[in-house]
């Protein structure tokens, strides 16, 4: 899974990015221009910490997530560039870094520092792209109207047709319900609009007690399912990020946090991608695996290995909290919360899963 991080320039969205990832990306306006950083965070589980102790693995193995820093280049209209919409089209969710702290040493690009007036400028940009896409396939499906037209274009004609409406109304297209089908339809276009979006709000360390209702202000203001509103202060961050394991859980104790907001931004962008994870675990390696909210019992096998879904006859399955509690698969056989299920299970966040198959 793939996340883009973009927003104005000196936003703070290529700390946020070094922060998440562990990475060391040219910040400020002087990287403005270049290309998009990559790097890999993984997803923190206090879950699988658990697990590893109780088993004592040769290896822990966590989920990743792949973020991907666009430039924060501006078109000459005040937006971001065209490049930069490219690159957050392969992307499966977005994480908008809005800056809310004034500097006299780096000013804001527009002058003014407004959380609410570059949200929606970027959503703006977001919008305007995909409205462009919609109107460019409007119009040659129009082209072919004058022939036969197979059913599948008419179905498609009439989806646009709709979604169209709703980015004339300025409502982006992640507030549509679609069905299965309709997500596949229009799935080429990566329509940006349709992505789940992370705001962050960048605050400053003076600003870090009104954080949240300054939060709670924004996701009211932009209220939808596919959208979470959070925060960081990134030069608070940073200083954690330069603490031992130990020094930094008691700065954050000093704090009154119990998480940094990097690990927080982590687990925000896991659960908006409608994702879980389930456990395998055993003395070589505990491991969490990723799959989408609904999947079933082979589904899960498959991301483990392809052999593992095809060969698929039963998975034993205890959820985490009854393992931690009764402390073994014994006890969990004794107690009857360890148990077969076949195909049709859909697995839930938090399962330990033992699969049996034959190929």
């Amino acid at each position: 899974m793939e996340i883009g991080i973009f927003g104005l320039p000196l936003s703070g969205k290529t700390t946020l990015f070094n922060l998440l990832t562990s990475s060391h990306a040219e910040t400020g306006f002087s990287s403005a221009k270049k290309k998009a950083n990559v790097g890999m965070s993984r997803v923190p589980d206090l879950r699988l910490d658990k697990l590893s102790q109780m088993w004592s693995p040769k290896k822990t193995t966590y989920t990743t997530i792949r973020y991907v820093d666009v430039a924060g280049e501006k078109s000459g209209d005040g937006g971001l560039s065209s490049d930069v919409m490219t690159n957050l089209k392969n992307t499966d969710a977005l994480i908008l870094v809005v800056r809310d702290f004034k500097s006299d040493a780096v000013p804001h690009p527009e002058e003014t520092v407004n959380p609410v007036r570059d949200i929606e400028m970027l959503a703006g940009e977001l919008l305007l792209s995909d409205l462009i896409i919609i109107e460019s396939r409007l119009e040659r499906i129009q082209k072919q109207m004058k022939g036969k037209v197979p059913d599948e274009v008419l179905r498609e004609k009439e989806l646009i047709e709709k979604l169209k409406t709703f980015l004339d109304e300025e409502k982006p297209l992640r507030d549509v319900e679609l069905n299965e089908d309709e997500r596949k339809i229009i799935k080429g276009y990566q329509f940006l609009t349709l992505k789940p979006m992370v705001i962050a709000l960048n605050v400053g360390e003076d600003e870090l007690a009104e954080a949240e209702k300054k939060v709670a202000n924004l996701a009211d203001r932009f209220n939808s399912p596919n959208v979470a509103v959070t925060h960081l202060c990134a030069t608070v961050e940073q200083e954690i990020g330069e603490l031992s394991e130990e020094d930094a859980k008691a700065f954050l104790a000093d704090l009154g946090i119990t998480e940094s907001a990097t690990d927080r931004i982590i687990r925000t962008s896991y659960a908006l991608l409608g994702l879980l994870s389930f456990f395998t675990m055993g003395e070589d390696e505990c491991r969490a695996w990723t799959v989408r909210r609904g999947a079933k019992a082979p589904q899960a096998a498959g991301v483990i290995h392809s052999d593992l879904e095809k060969g698929f006859i039963r998975a034993e399955v205890v959820s985490y909290d009854d393992y931690v509690r009764e402390g073994s698969y014994a006890h969990c056989r004794e107690k009857g919360v360890l148990r077969l299920e076949g195909k049709e299970y859909v697995v839930k966040d938090g399962d330990i899963l033992n699969i049996r198959f034959n190929v």
